[in-house]
């Protein structure tokens, strides 16, 4: 059996809460073999480190969602330092920037509320960015209408931090501005939406070992699971439409993906959790 990471999931959500184990062992018996439980604050952070220390092959990363900036504390660097001192911590995140809510779509906001929105989730991002860079971690990058912003500040970092911006939908042109920082993508459930023939083409021109796989669950469930709750087992249809994309074989697509996210992510990681 080929062997998937679902590098990118939500498992410390409520969706999860009634069925966790079951969930996790329906993820082993498709063969992913390791799930990334993704931080989207502090609270979340701690969740997914427990779910980390109860689940083999379940691993953390610790970090502040952007959508979020404005409840952040001001200085979250000591915090991500200790989180991030667990051996199953394997990446920052998420971070990055996020404009697709600003704040003057509400009523009785304006444009200087969405510059101070756009402003905290700068400060945030550039905090993460720092203690990865101390650390020598990766950070997982969400960027939602906002990618020039988002790579001009990893700019700054890209001699020390990798980056991976998930659930990429954006062009090829963008991919290689991307890659060009020795960051990667990583591709959702999305890439196999009928409309998404375009996702499909950036995932035939990604290089190997520049891209990796993720469900991002329980969001975005690919088609034959649309409108219901998404799971790490799903990583395999979207390994299926990639290595269609591709015009490979899906041993061949497991091989490059999780080579990609053992560089990425695991090179951390101690002996006994490996």
């Amino acid at each position: 059996m080929a062997r998937f990471y679902d590098t990118h999931a939500h498992l410390d959500y409520p969706d999860f809460v009634p069925d966790l184990p079951e969930v996790i062992q329906r993820a082993q018996a498709a063969g992913i073999e390791r799930i990334n439980c993704i931080g989207t604050d502090f609270d979340s952070s701690r969740r997914a480190l427990e779910l980390a220390e109860r689940f083999d092959g379940v691993y953390a990363v610790v970090g502040w969602h952007p959508s979020d900036a404005l409840r952040a504390p001001e200085d979250i660097r000591p915090t991500l330092r200790e989180l991030a001192s667990h051996p199953k911590v394997v990446a920052l995140g998420e971070t990055g920037l996020d404009y697709y809510r600003l704040p003057s779509r509400q009523p009785g906001k304006t444009a200087a509320d969405d510059e101070r929105y756009k402003k905290r989730q700068a400060e945030l991002f550039d905090q993460h960015l720092e203690v990865a860079a101390e650390l020598g971690l990766s950070c997982v990058i969400h960027q939602r209408e906002s990618l020039d912003d988002t790579i001009s500040r990893l700019e700054r970092f890209a001699d020390r931090v990798r980056g991976v911006f998930h659930c990429f939908s954006g062009d090829a042109a963008s991919m290689q501005r991307i890659l060009a920082l020795n960051s990667l993508v990583s591709f959702t459930g999305i890439a196999t939406f009928k409309n998404a023939q375009n996702i499909r083409d950036v995932i035939a021109a990604a290089p190997e070992g520049k891209f990796m796989l993720e469900t991002d669950c329980p969001f975005l469930a690919p088609v034959s699971y649309r409108g219901k709750r998404c799971e790490p087992a799903y990583v395999k249809e979207i390994a299926e439409t990639a290595a269609l994309a591709r015009g490979c074989s899906l041993e061949e697509l497991s091989q490059m993906t999780c080579d990609a996210a053992d560089g990425f992510f695991y090179r951390r990681t101690t002996a006994a959790h490996r």
